[in-house]
């Protein structure tokens, strides 16, 4: 044989060859939807996104989402067209539902995940909804509206084996770690108190439900937006903020906030659930010496006192001061007159033995006290930071979803989220109860939850001595709702 024709054969067996190594490869490499239908998820996949909520909130969360470069928004599903417009226009291949039930019955095949961004009182049931389909959920703050669908989501996230995360954003900012490392090395000393605080309500409270009926928007579904709330005549201004301030559908400004600034007391001292709680709040008088009596409607301010005990990372219990309404706590002495106490409006202040430190909302810039401790701090880094801190938040959830259950670190997942959520409404139970009213045997009115501290069961869920407060422990859902847990 020349030495032509046998480099021609040659050439002709690697080319076969690597013909077939390709032809295999390309077997190897099966598109996801043959190998398990739209709703499995290889690791090399995008995520693949429906969002409960599409306007305010959910809109900045979907394009969050977006922006981690590894999730596409599949579904869109909102009571209210005109506030979902925007979301539906920056997303046009995503299909859009009002029903997000019927969004779940009919797509639950074509998607991996689920996030929520609507009114606190619809958190719960579309987050159970979701996760008893096998999807991964993120749910804005506060998780939940009521302490017993919190219990529920999160023992809800262990059963379905999901991943979970709440949108406190700020879980995954540099800041609360750092406190975490200043803490662990001894720079303050033991923790005994903090202190938080924030200007919110930004919205009415303490006022009378309007008595002027409004026509309801033709493009929002007033009865879908209700939900599991009682039914009420639609009110001007109600939606698609103002909300918040009414305990139907809202938990006033410690639901707002409170996961936010009360997030890193949580993760520096490994706080859970708080044993007593007492508050007192701001009054509002309609006339000379009469204060009016607005039970739907969060107060104008507050402070609420909670007691949690001792942990792996305190010598004793904690007591944490939450202030609303634009209370403060006392200026530390060690700073200075002209210094910055948190952020202005809001703030979160830990006080220790042998030292304080403070920092602004989000837990960001975390601060030693006095100030000039700032200047020479030497503490390895021990806890890993989330890429690009609080807006990695989204990202984060993203890139667990894609690995699957249990195998990334979350910030804020419902196993810390929940116990943060549930002490939060305990908070609510003593500014609710203030409101609570008797009358005695001359039929004269009494605020017997008033100046009072109130003890919690954890275990069963209920305020031991003052129980005119459980009813808000678990609310009863209007007819044709429920959890189904």
């Amino acid at each position: 044989m020349d030495h032509t024709k046998k480099d021609q054969e040659s050439s002709s067996r690697r080319n076969f060859l690597k013909t077939t190594a390709i032809a295999a490869s390309a077997f190897m490499i099966v598109p996801r939807h043959v190998l398990g239908g739209r709703g499995f998820l290889a690791p090399s996949d995008r995520l693949i996104i429906a969002s409960i909520g599409a306007g305010g909130k959910g809109k900045s969360d979907i394009a969050s989402f977006y922006k981690s470069g590894k999730a596409d928004i599949g579904f869109l599903c909102d009571v209210h067209d005109s506030r979902a417009a925007e979301s539906v226009k920056a997303f046009p291949k995503a299909k859009y539902y009002r029903d997000y039930r019927e969004m779940l019955d009919k797509e639950a095949k074509n998607f991996d995940a689920v996030s929520i961004s609507t009114p606190d009182h619809s958190h719960a049931i579309q987050a159970i909804a979701a996760m008893q389909l096998g999807k991964h959920v993120y749910v804005q703050k506060p998780l939940t509206h009521d302490i017993y669908e919190a219990r529920a989501l999160t023992a809800a996230a262990e059963k379905y084996k999901v991943v979970t995360q709440m949108g406190n954003q700020g879980a995954s900012n540099d800041g609360p770690r750092l406190m975490r490392e200043w803490y662990d090395a001894g720079l303050i000393g033991d923790v005994h108190t903090i202190y938080a605080w924030t200007d919110r309500p930004v919205w009415p409270q303490g006022i009378p439900w309007s008595a002027n009926k409004a026509p309801i928007p033709a493009d929002l579904d007033w009865d879908l937006w209700l939900g599991t709330a009682p039914y009420k005549d639609y009110v001007d201004k109600l939606v698609p903020f103002n909300w918040r301030g009414w305990w139907d559908y809202g938990t006033g400004a410690l639901g707002d906030m409170g996961c936010h600034l009360l997030e890193a007391p949580f993760s520096v001292l490994n706080l859970k659930y708080a044993t007593e709680v007492q508050a007192s709040v701001g009054s509002v008088y309609v006339d000379e010496f009469k204060r009016g009596y607005f039970p739907d409607s969060c107060p104008p301010s507050s402070h609420v006192t909670l007691k949690f005990p001792k942990t792996n990372k305190t010598k004793g219990d904690v007591t944490v001061h939450w202030m609303d309404g634009g209370i403060q706590p006392e200026r530390p002495e060690e700073l200075g007159a002209n210094d910055t106490f948190g952020d202005g409006g809001n703030g979160t202040l830990f006080v220790g033995t042998k030292g304080k430190m403070m920092a602004s909302t989000y837990g960001a810039n975390p601060r030693l006290l006095p100030l000039s401790r700032n200047e020479n701090i030497k503490v390895a880094q021990k806890f890993a930071r989330v890429p690009d801190g609080a807006n990695g938040h989204y990202g984060q959830w993203v890139d667990a979803c894609i690995a699957g259950y249990g195998k990334k670190e979350l910030s804020s997942p419902f196993s810390i989220a929940g116990p943060l959520t549930e002490s939060l409404l305990m908070a609510n139970l003593a500014i609710r109860g203030t409101d609570i009213q008797r009358k005695n045997a001359e039929g004269k009115i009494k605020y017997p939850g008033r100046n009072i501290k109130l003890l919690w069961d954890n275990a069963n869920m209920k305020i031991t001595n003052f129980d005119d407060v459980n009813q808000f422990v678990k609310r009863e859902y209007r007819k044709g709702w429920s959890l189904g847990v």
